[in-house]
């Protein structure tokens, strides 16, 4: 939310709060904002991120996601959920949650869409919900009540929050959204069953109260050059978690880790030209003024045209004072040339995930990169005069034995003794390991998963080996993995534990300061339901709470991919050999 001259009288909040600039509605858009009053005829969507300003700002897919519909000729605002203090006052005052740039309650939009990027936020979902005036379950809501829609990683495992939506779009919203869009502004004024009936007929959309149990297919772009892209960001005036102008290179993985959600439903691979690449991102900066562009993939070594787009933007961001960002380097896949790009550009430290201690574990879960190319790719980096490395790893990790978990403080000791051969004696080495969460349309879908005990036991064995003080390893709190795998594979039940969890006083379970997991384990005890039924192993031949959501991923496959998990048998490169998942790509892993 942010405070406009439609709602002054909030101003004297912002000096009760601890971060008064998250609601400060200080912002620069590329575009005119537009009369409330001349868009009565305009649909009208509020877009709902259930996190802080600063998180949802760093988010670029929120960014695309406001430009696009804004170019569907929607009215488009955004809200974002206010931390506890601003919840408190504005529950105090009895004032609603208001959208940034209208003003507006939620409950006035006709259409709010809910980001759900990651299941630690639900609870903020039904804060957002009820501060805008907007009945909790779908179930309660009139004719008048905004049609509330998820969409982002959230949708693909829909049920634990599937009565608090009135739809879901599975999928990428680049298909999906201009006929949905389309229907609910054809149908407005309509009644709300007739409106819902009518979008749960469209591809990619799931609608809980009309569902007759055909699978629901995830939606995606045959081609990325289709992709839309803005031709402006929003900037905010308040420095941000990503503070940068940013762009994807592509979307897909053909990597094939086991353990990656995103890698294996967001098949498959597609590229967005190279020169296309180098004029969106010079035109961002030249027209947002960011001092820093991130180029953004899940694997950015991977795209084709890497080395030709970081020479083709040296001089341009060099001119402009701007640096640029590569997330997501993969170690196989950092080559000499990359190095030398990389190195001018005056990286601080260079961030790699290795994942497992241990190269059996690596091929268990498909990694797809050996012993020799980590160091190889170390070397290099070190070679070349940087000093600082970041590692992330998981534990938990299937199949995983105490010579794997100890193999993680190993392979950080001997990366810092290879730093020091070269001759870089400042050199650190950051270790960081989270708890492994199974997570649905994975081939580790059926997989145990660890105790919070286990974990917190793992994770003080790691920090009691660490000698070296130029080694600083954390582990996550293993509280908040246990329940975010109760909720990636929990069923409509959960919703139940949710809202009671919530009433109870559960919010940003994501962030350590806030997060209680009494609060959640007196829930499942209020429903009589235990949270380590849905961390269980689960039986292959048992329905799952997911089955509906059709990935587009065959079971089949999963289950071979599970089965050489267990063999420790890798499966090649999607670019090299076709793994028949079900997708069609037919041996190059790219879309055709």
């Amino acid at each position: 939310m942010a405070f406009s001259e439609f709602d002054r009288p909030a101003w004297p909040l912002l000096a009760q709060v601890s971060r008064p600039s998250r609601y400060s509605g200080s912002e620069w858009r590329p575009y005119a904002l537009p009369s409330w009053d001349e868009a009565r005829d305009s649909l009208r969507v509020c877009l709902a991120f259930p996190d802080v300003y600063e998180i949802g700002m760093s988010y670029y897919g929120f960014q695309l996601l406001s430009a696009f519909i804004r170019n569907e000729g929607c009215l488009v605002d955004r809200a974002y959920c206010p931390w506890v203090d601003m919840e408190a006052l504005l529950r105090r005052y009895e004032m609603p949650l208001s959208s940034t740039e209208q003003g507006r309650p939620l409950r006035d939009f006709d259409v709010l869409g809910f980001t759900l990027q990651h299941e630690m936020g639900y609870t903020n979902v039904l804060t957002m919900l009820d501060l805008g005036g907007v009945p909790l379950r779908s179930e309660a809501r009139g004719d008048g009540d905004p049609i509330v829609v998820a969409g982002g990683p959230g949708a693909l495992v829909p049920e634990p929050v599937a009565p608090f939506f009135d739809l879901f779009c599975v999928g990428e919203g680049e298909p999906v959204l201009p006929e949905l869009l389309a229907v609910l502004r054809d149908t407005r004024g309509g009644r709300r069953s007739e409106r819902l009936a009518a979008c749960a007929r469209l591809e990619g959309v799931y609608v809980p109260a009309c569902h007759d149990g055909t699978p629901v297919r995830r939606q995606f772009l045959e081609s990325f050059e289709e992709a839309f892209s803005p031709q402006g960001l929003i900037v905010p005036s308040v420095s941000v978690v990503h503070d940068r102008a940013a762009l994807e290179l592509f979307r897909g993985c053909s990597r094939g880790c086991r353990f990656c959600q995103a890698g294996m439903v967001c098949r498959p691979v597609r590229e967005r030209d190279p020169q296309r690449v180098v004029d969106s991102i010079v035109g961002l900066v030249d027209r947002t003024g960011w001092e820093e562009v991130g180029l953004l993939s899940l694997a950015s070594c991977d795209y084709s045209g890497i080395e030709s787009v970081i020479d083709a933007l040296g001089g341009p961001l060099s001119e402009r004072n701007a640096k640029l960002s590569l997330p997501s380097l993969r170690m196989d896949g950092f080559s000499i040339g990359l190095a030398e790009r990389l190195q001018k550009l005056r990286r601080g430290g260079l961030t790699f995930a290795p994942e497992a201690g241990t190269q059996r574990l690596r091929d268990v879960i498909n990694k797809g990169f050996s012993e020799e190319s980590i160091f190889a790719c170390l070397d290099e980096v070190f070679s070349r005069g940087w000093d600082r490395v970041k590692l992330y790893f998981m534990m938990g990790l299937p199949t995983e034995t105490d010579e794997d978990l100890d193999g993680i403080v190993e392979l950080a000791q001997s990366v810092l003794r290879l730093a020091r051969r070269k001759g870089r004696k400042r050199a650190s080495v950051t270790a960081s390991v989270a708890g492994f969460v199974p997570k649905g349309h994975t081939p580790f879908q059926w997989e145990r998963q660890n105790t919070v005990e286990e974990f917190r036991e793992k994770g003080r064995r790691l920090k009691g080996q660490v000698r070296d003080r130029a080694i600083s390893l954390s582990y996550h709190e293993p509280e908040q993995s246990f329940l975010e795998g109760v909720l990636a594979r929990g069923d409509r039940r959960v919703a139940d534990v949710i809202e009671r969890a919530w009433r109870t006083g559960a919010r940003f379970d994501g962030w350590s300061e806030t997060f209680d997991l009494r609060r959640w384990l007196d829930a499942f005890e209020f429903h009589s339901l235990s949270p380590h039924e849905f961390t269980r192993e689960r039986d292959e031949s048992e329905p799952l709470p997911w089955d509906h959501i059709d990935s587009g991923l065959t079971r089949e496959f999963l289950l071979r991919e599970r089965r050489r998990a267990y063999a420790a048998r890798t499966t090649a490169d999607c670019r090299s050999g076709c793994a028949a998942c079900g997708l069609g790509c037919r041996g190059t892993g790219m879309a055709l």
